[in-house]
């Protein structure tokens, strides 16, 4: 297969898979796709550990890594050195309330006395995001990517000096836009259905409108789980495909098995959008703890990055418990059909061949 994308990094496949799993970015990568590791849970010293294992078992293939670095969040003009404390101070006493009563309906544990110290705010600013950004550069990275907006232009600079292209998702023709605006190289168009962070338009709608918007490759992204979607977005104008939940239940993967169980008996209907992890609209997997956030009784979300800060500490303990009916985590529309654990590359050679299957399709619908 040939595309702008596969000759802009030299990979022999137009598939990227975000996933927070080295060992899955790597997986992918040798396959001939691209895997990108997502940055956000990493301190910049994680970081390096990751990427250093990367390099050493991705056999020279290029892979990317994903940062998230939103155009607007509460607190950007706050000093580094003050941004935590100034943040935790704007969080109202009454949403902690709600977070511990919800806790203690479900008799979760507070956390042990040893317990590691929370990570409340991650990358999910500017200030923390950068560091990320100087780790991931120092190593042979092919791809950055950015999750939420427009990348600063800064950055896009920064790592077209290093020969690193930039990558960006967008929802909506008016964010791929801005995105090419500051300088990216590929857009994602990213339909409701994917997991994580996304906008409203789905992704049949969005793909076309994105590829006319803009001049730039464009990668599918929302719902893409088979060959067949996969088709369906290239037939649309897109030059790839970038998946993510698909990753989630592969054997490389380092998702808890109580998750992994759940991805597994889940249907395209048992996600939802929420704020109620980050503050700004993630597709999620539906639980009591999404109902929670939901019902008359919620004091309502908290705008980014200040809706992580209040509820991190929480998601960690449930984590650590038995209330499953509380964990929640990004899940795409597409784990409706993720029914086996299979090696990375056998997903990547069966979005191959599906692929290829539905080509034989439209081929005889179209012949004499």
């Amino acid at each position: 297969m040939r595309t702008r994308v596969t000759d802009m990094f030299g990979i022999e496949l137009p598939i990227f898979a975000f996933s927070h799993c080295r060992d899955v970015v790597a997986a992918v990568s040798k396959a001939g796709g691209m895997g990108v590791l997502g940055a956000l849970y990493f301190t910049p010293e994680e970081l390096e550990t990751e990427l250093k294992w990367i390099d050493d078992h991705v056999d020279g293939k290029p892979y990317g890594v994903d940062v998230v670095m939103p155009a607007s969040y509460e607190g950007a003009d706050f000093a580094p050195e003050e941004l935590v404390g100034r943040l935790q101070s704007m969080i109202p006493e009454g949403h902690r309330a709600f977070v511990e009563g919800l806790l203690a309906k479900h008799g979760v544990p507070a956390l042990s006395a040893d317990a590691e110290a929370g990570r409340v705010l991650l990358g999910w600013t500017d200030a923390t995001a950068r560091p990320q950004v100087e780790v991931a550069l120092r190593h042979p990275i092919a791809l950055l990517a950015n999750a939420l907006g427009p990348p600063p232009a800064d950055v896009v600079e920064l790592a077209h000096s290093h020969g690193v292209k930039v990558a960006a998702l967008a929802s909506t023709p008016r964010h791929a836009l801005k995105q090419v605006e500051v300088g990216v190289d590929v857009v994602v168009a990213q339909g409701t259905e994917a997991g994580g962070h996304t906008g409203e338009i789905s992704t049949m709608v969005l793909i076309p409108q994105v590829v006319d918007a803009v001049d730039v490759p464009v990668l599918a992204a929302g719902g893409i789980g088979n060959g067949r979607q996969m088709a369906a977005g290239m037939a649309l104008g897109a030059e790839g495909v970038w998946t993510g939940s698909i990753w989630l239940a592969v054997e490389e993967a380092d998702t808890p098995e109580m998750a992994k169980r759940r991805i597994l008996e889940a249907t395209s209907r048992d996600t939802v959008r929420s704020r109620s992890w980050t503050g700004k609209p993630a597709r999620l997997l539906r639980n009591e703890w999404t109902e929670a956030w939901e019902s008359e009784e919620s004091p309502g979300t908290l705008p980014m990055p200040l809706q992580f800060m209040l509820v991190s500490d929480a998601l960690r303990r449930i984590g650590r418990s038995d209330a499953s009916e509380l964990a929640t985590f990004p899940a795409g529309q597409i784990i409706g059909v993720m029914n086996q654990v299979r090696p990375a590359k056998d997903v990547v050679f069966g979005l191959v061949e599906e692929y290829g299957e539905a080509l034989e399709r439209l081929e005889r619908l179209t012949g004499d």
